[in-house]
């Protein structure tokens, strides 16, 4: 998938192209219909699959201060996308200058003249240009005016024991994830809610305790759910590389391999967010251990965590025999979810 950060990237006579516009935080099952019916439309007429997403959160600009704490990072986000078959995303700069075009010129030097769009795909609820003054009438006059056609796609759920129906949002996954509902929150996601950071030192008192733990920066990307524990995985993204690694990789030495086979594994883990309250913690930290390993050395890898559901609150314990009794109980019930033998 081409990943291009301004128009002037786009190759010279690209196209013609099946477009989509969107902020697409998630990459929830809403987004994966409407990626995927671009995908199916631009394969049918012989055309590109092109989205056009954006970073910053435009609401960072519109609305300091209150804008949501974003479900993926940018890099998930284009990792998501690229799963659904796309040919090309365009991850605008969301700038004052490009925020104050009007929704015309927006189509105009995007969809007609930077991509030359044939199609043009979006959800019901579709806004564009200054102050999201263009919604779908609008998107529909100007594919007249143009020469594309928009396809209009449903994104609700499907139905449930109810009749009633609700829209799948980034916003209902925020609102899950913040209850900690995060079982809930895969169903919309399609997968389970995932952070991605590099581990750093922490005070080890997950060790002394005999769980170690890998502690993630404070900058990871996605939302951190509710404070609590939860089963869930951990996959090494990438490895710190020290002087005797980068050696035995340039001499092909077996060791780098290994370490390469270990860095693409997903392995289960018990993961904690909280200030620690037994010990009196101040500091919110999301740090998970991994099942049945104390002999890995995470620190400054980048890894990828995986929610898979949560197992209890966060608790304050009176002893710290009985915070181990629990976070003994915690493993077991990982186990189980995770359906990981016991060693």
């Amino acid at each position: 998938m081409h990943r291009w950060t301004d128009l002037g990237q786009i190759p010279p006579g690209f196209g013609p192209s099946v477009v989509t516009i969107g902020n697409f935080d998630g990459v929830h099952r809403g987004h994966q219909s409407v990626l995927g019916r671009m995908v199916a439309d631009a394969r049918r007429v012989g055309a590109q699959s092109v989205a056009v997403t954006f970073d910053p959160h435009p609401s960072t600009l519109h609305q300091p201060g209150r804008a949501p704490e974003l479900i993926t990072g940018v890099s998930d986000r284009l990792e998501l996308m690229a799963e659904t078959g796309l040919d090309a995303v365009l991850v605008q700069n969301y700038t004052w200058e490009f925020a104050k075009q009007s929704p015309e010129e927006f189509v105009h030097r995007f969809l007609v003249d930077g991509l030359r769009a044939v199609t043009v795909v979006v959800g019901q609820d579709v806004r564009f240009g200054w102050e999201n003054a263009g919604d779908l009438s609008t998107m529909l006059a100007l594919g007249e005016r143009y020469g594309f056609s928009v396809e209009v796609i449903e994104d609700l759920s499907p139905p449930g024991p109810s009749s009633e129906r609700r829209r799948w949002s980034s916003t209902w996954i925020r609102e899950l994830l913040a209850a900690g509902e995060v079982r809930e929150a895969a169903d919309i996601l399609g997968r389970p809610h995932r952070m991605r950071g590099v581990v750093v030192r922490g005070d080890a008192r997950g060790r002394e305790l005999g769980f170690p733990t890998a502690n993630l920066s404070s900058d990871s990307a996605g939302m951190v759910p509710a404070d609590g524990v939860y089963a869930g995985w951990l996959t090494r993204v990438s490895r710190a590389s020290t002087p005797g690694e980068s050696a035995a990789a340039s001499s092909g030495e077996s060791a780098a391999d290994e370490a390469a086979d270990e860095a693409a594994t997903r392995l289960p883990a018990a993961i904690s967010i909280g200030t620690n309250p037994t010990f009196d913690g101040l500091t919110r930290r999301v740090e998970a251990y991994v099942i049945d390993r104390t002999d890995l050395d995470l620190y400054d890898d980048e890894v990828l965590l995986e929610f898979v559901e949560r197992l209890r609150p966060t608790l304050r314990f009176d002893s710290v025999d009985e915070l181990i009794t629990t976070m003994n109980a915690d493993v077991a019930a990982a186990r189980e979810i995770l359906s990981v033998r016991s060693p």
